[in-house]
């Protein structure tokens, strides 16, 4: 294996926050979008689901864009659905294809993304670039979180003082699986934590996430005292009783926050487990992964900041 500067999870989220607390991001201005479709791929989609959380709009995936575009020809054609905001960290790979697809379909194209001369940059009518620190492939932290507080204005700084106080038991390490419950109306983070367990752990290791709403639909039938239940605010249902870890979220909490203490948390246990996601990142880079989308050129192991 090269020399890759290979960096735990809970790092690149307390070292976002810092770049994040010198470099506030831009402030988001929603109020000017009128149900705007918003489509994104992965932890893209996800974070879509966050941002425009309180707005009026409709989401897609590049799975299913092309027959959303499809079914709302008439509103598009009316004049009801005029954007449609592509979030792509990198500005390549299925959103170039996304861009065009909704300009030929007769909509004003956002993107938001990292790299302001990307592909996708480009070609579509409107950029808002976000800076971000360079990370292992598919870390995808600073990308991401930078994007969520210019919607939810948190502060970078608050939220790093608050992971520095978080107390993790003593047999943190012991566990072989975890779970997170979440507030529901933070449900939208869920998904993006079950994309790191894919990302880092794959097979190796069980991490679930639920929101609230979910978790109590049968998720945790089966009890195991080596499973850490992590909850924010009181547990009182899921999970071994002697295998829970209750966070208290400030007032102040908000998607950031919570987007942040479950990747730091993630960070630890990854700390805890073999070097699954070390081993294999290069090997998925520089073979099967860009391969895939049908791509010449292999992906950056570790992707550069801008």
């Amino acid at each position: 294996m090269a020399n890759y500067n290979f960096k735990y999870l809970d790092e690149v989220v307390i070292e976002a926050l810092t770049f994040f607390n010198k470099k506030k991001p831009a402030k988001l201005d929603l109020k000017k979008l009128n149900m705007p479709i918003v489509v994104g791929s992965g932890n893209a989609y996800n974070a879509g689901l966050i941002i425009f959380k309180d707005k009026n709009a409709l989401f897609a995936t590049e799975s299913n864009f092309v027959a959303m575009l499809k079914n709302y020809k008439l509103l598009i054609k009316n004049g009801l659905i005029k954007e449609a905001v592509v979030i792509s960290a990198s500005g390549e790979k299925d959103s170039i294809w996304e861009v065009r697809a909704a300009k030929k379909a007769g909509l004003k194209t956002i993107l938001m993304t990292c790299v302001a001369d990307s592909s996708a940059a480009k070609i579509a009518d409107q950029v808002i670039a976000y800076h971000k620190l360079a990370e292992p492939y598919t870390y995808n932290t600073s990308t991401y979180l930078g994007m969520i507080l210019s919607a939810t204005g948190e502060n970078p700084l608050a939220i790093k003082n608050f992971l520095n106080k978080i107390k993790l038991p003593r047999r943190f390490k012991k566990y072989s699986s975890y779970s997170f419950v979440l507030p529901d109306e933070y449900g939208a983070i869920a998904p993006m934590l079950d994309i790191k367990r894919h990302e880092l752990f794959g097979p190796k290791m069980s991490l679930r996430a639920f929101s609230s709403g979910e978790a109590r639909h049968a998720k945790f039938v089966v009890r195991d005292e080596k499973e850490l239940v992590i909850s924010f605010g009181k547990n009182e249902f899921f999970g071994s009783p002697k295998s829970r870890l209750e966070i208290d979220l400030p007032k102040t909490a908000n998607s950031g926050l919570v987007m942040a203490v479950s990747y730091y948390l993630i960070g630890f246990m990854q700390r805890s487990k073999p070097s699954y996601f070390m081993k294999n990142i290069e090997r998925y880079c520089n073979d099967d992964g860009y391969k895939a989308y049908g791509l010449i050129k292999p992906f950056d192991v570790i992707v550069p900041g801008n």
